[in-house]
């Protein structure tokens, strides 16, 4: 059987490395095959109508996500209420729709003791923040209890439109103001690497919880500063970790998958991956 990672650029993934290591641990290698293709938008839906009856599912990462919900024939409410999907599973002559970093978001933060959220700052406005909010909903938030936070409020539309699904009142205010948001259980920071900085301080401040979806390099300087602090940080690679396990067993049928195999194939490629840009 064959699974594979789709989308632009993704070069980067550790998804293969996970998955892998996951079929390795469920006795599947030799099996199952995990690959990793550049795919543009347009290009879905071409890719998924190609794949044959080897094909077990996809996992697919931005800028796919909007269309793989559109493509499916089927999809879970949570990926309806985000209004995208990072994971399509062929079934039965069926496309079936699925968002796992929801789970992922959660199953990190409870990792990592945050069990109970009443209200959260979310910082960036895209898809990554619209699985949030599903998270933090998850998690016990408030319907009013939410705020995104990003350079131009109105590029938060989605993840207030997905609170509006979910029955939550997602609140927006430019990233500028930060400062007047954080007296908040979590700041959960959906921003890329490096973009996060300049809010390390006053975060790092506030005494909330901090969980960070960049996963390399890390610590990030949100993430460093609210460790100094002694606050409770979660970095990206957790999230990555249980989103992928989840994939696992949706595309394999497994009960449960072997999530420490893969956390300690991750890492040690992560490691890999730092130690090779340090020699160069």
């Amino acid at each position: 059987m064959r699974a594979a990672v789709l989308g632009s650029p993704v070069g980067h993934s550790l998804s293969p490395v996970l998955h892998t290591a996951a079929y390795a641990a469920l006795g599947l290698a030799g099996e199952w095959f995990y690959g990793c293709f550049e795919c543009a938008e347009d290009g879905l839906d071409g890719f998924v109508k190609g794949c044959g009856d080897g094909w077990a599912g996809l996992s697919v990462t931005m800028p796919l996500k909007h269309e793989a919900l559109r493509l499916a024939d089927e999809a879970e409410p949570v990926a309806r209420d985000v209004g995208g999907a990072n994971t399509l599973v062929f079934g039965s002559g069926r496309l079936l729709a699925f968002n796992t970093d929801v789970h992922g978001i959660a199953a990190a933060l409870h990792e990592a003791g945050v069990e109970r959220v009443s209200a959260a700052a979310v910082l960036g406005g895209g898809a990554t923040a619209a699985s949030a909010v599903a998270a933090l909903r998850d998690l016990g938030a408030d319907p009013g209890g939410v705020t995104v936070l990003a350079r131009d409020p109105a590029r938060a539309a989605g993840a207030v439109a997905a609170g509006e699904r979910m029955g939550m009142r997602v609140a927006t205010a430019p990233l500028a103001e930060i400062g007047a948001h954080l007296d908040t259980d979590v700041v959960v920071s959906t921003l890329p690497a490096g973009a996060g900085d300049a809010y390390a301080e006053a975060v790092a401040g506030c005494g909330a919880a901090v969980f960070d979806v960049v996963y390399s390099p890390w610590p990030t300087a949100l993430a460093a500063a609210s460790q100094a602090a002694g606050r409770t940080v979660v970095g990206g690679f957790p999230m990555l970790l249980h989103q992928a396990a989840r994939q696992v067993e949706l595309m394999t049928g497994a009960e449960s998958a072997p999530v420490e195999a893969m956390r300690t194939a991750g890492l040690a490629e992560l490691h890999r991956r730092t130690a090779a840009g340090a020699e160069r």
